[in-house]
């Protein structure tokens, strides 16, 4: 049976519906979106792309918190900004960095470049006074002027007092002059004049004056004629040069070999007759080295010393006649002459044995002798001279072959 009573409405007066706020919007929004996202099954994906989107934004701030923390917008540390910021106690120097060039730039710079070096090299002062030198063995003439930066014939004419003209005048432990400049030294005797001991070097009475090491003052030279200079005083002749005598071996030819007595006891003295050279001169040594002295007419060196073994053989550069054989007094040693007929001979010089004897035909590649360093010879060579009475020394180079 059906009840005729109306329904009773319980709901309270306060539980009445009330207009919803936006928080509870918007609850209800991710409410009906979820169950949205159940409905059509896709709860499970929505939950791993929020996982994913959170831990990217984590890291972001971690990022960010930690570059504002620990450096500055300089880029220096926030110690190093604390140890900069903080006073010290010296004042810290400034140093200035140099510009960085790239390889192969054209940028130029004006001023003076300047390379960076370790050590101060000062110049050279020229030397202006006299020197005396040891020789050592092994030394020469063309040696010892090489060290001194001279000329071969200085470092003769500045020892003519003790060398005489013969460059081979020179031994081991021998006190030798050496002067600042290439010239000749005079020693000063009483009676000469200014203007004939200059002529005799070539240069003028000026020339010696002036130059600071001879100590002469102009005002008190005097006439030059008779001038105020101390008898033995040497004086430097810068670039003076005189004459060499030449008595220590003449010309020996076929048709007067008795011209060479006074050279020594190896001259022959009867004129001979015999074959005559081709005049076509081969080396008269099995080598073709020279071992010290070239030829060199300036410093009275007229042949080429030619390099060997003690007792090697020395053979006639052409045919010809023997017209001198033995010993010379003049500084050659054992000598040999061959005379090649047509105003030519040839000088072999420091033989250590002589196989020939005057008046003999020798023909071109015979033995006369062997090599070796009699007479004033520093080592063992052979000094080797060509001469013409027409032209007087030649030089071995230009006609050996």
């Amino acid at each position: 049976m059906e009840s005729n009573k109306e329904p009773v409405d319980t709901t309270r007066p306060d539980e009445e519906s009330l207009p919803e706020g936006p928080a509870e919007s918007q609850q209800n929004f991710f409410h009906r979106a979820w169950n949205r996202l159940i409905a059509l099954g896709m709860a499970e994906g929505a939950i791993r792309v929020a996982s994913l989107v959170l831990t990217v934004s984590v890291f972001a701030l971690v990022v960010w918190v930690m570059a504002r923390f620990y450096t500055s917008t300089a880029g220096g540390s926030v110690s190093e900004l604390a140890a900069i910021s903080a006073p010290t106690p010296f004042p810290t120097p400034e140093v200035a960095v140099p510009a960085f060039k790239a390889a192969g730039s054209t940028t130029t710079q004006k001023g003076v470049s300047r390379l960076a070096t370790l050590h101060t090299i000062l110049p050279e002062r020229a030397r202006t006074n006299l020197v005396t030198y040891v020789v050592q063995p092994g030394d020469s003439l063309f040696s010892i002027a090489q060290k001194f930066n001279l000329k071969p014939e200085s470092v003769l004419w500045g020892n003519r007092y003790t060398l005489g003209d013969d460059p081979h005048l020179i031994f081991p432990g021998q006190e030798l002059i050496i002067m600042p400049v290439d010239g000749t030294l005079h020693r000063w005797s009483a009676g000469e004049g200014l203007n004939g001991v200059a002529e005799y070097y070539h240069v003028s009475p000026e020339d010696i004056i002036n130059y600071p090491a001879n100590g002469l003052n102009p005002a008190t030279v005097g006439d030059y004629a008779n001038p105020n200079i101390e008898p033995g005083k040497l004086l430097i002749v810068p670039g003076g040069y005189g004459e060499f005598s030449d008595y220590r071996t003449p010309a020996i030819t076929r048709e007067d070999p008795a011209i060479a007595r006074n050279v020594g006891p190896g001259a022959c003295v009867e004129a001979y007759d015999g074959v005559m050279g081709t005049l076509n001169f081969t080396w008269p040594t099995l080598g073709q080295t020279l071992s010290g002295y070239d030829y060199d007419p300036n410093s009275n060196h007229f042949g080429i010393d030619i390099g060997g073994e003690m007792g090697e053989d020395i053979f006639a550069s052409d045919n010809g006649v023997v017209v001198y054989a033995g010993w010379n007094d003049w500084g050659y040693g054992n000598m040999v002459v061959i005379d090649h007929g047509s105003g030519w001979q040839t000088y072999y010089a420091h033989l250590s044995t002589i196989t020939v004897g005057c008046g003999q035909e020798v023909y071109r590649g015979d033995v006369i002798g062997t090599m070796g360093d009699t007479g004033t010879a520093d080592g063992v060579h052979l000094h080797f001279e060509i001469r013409s009475d027409e032209v007087g020394r030649v030089n071995p180079w230009d006609v050996l072959r």
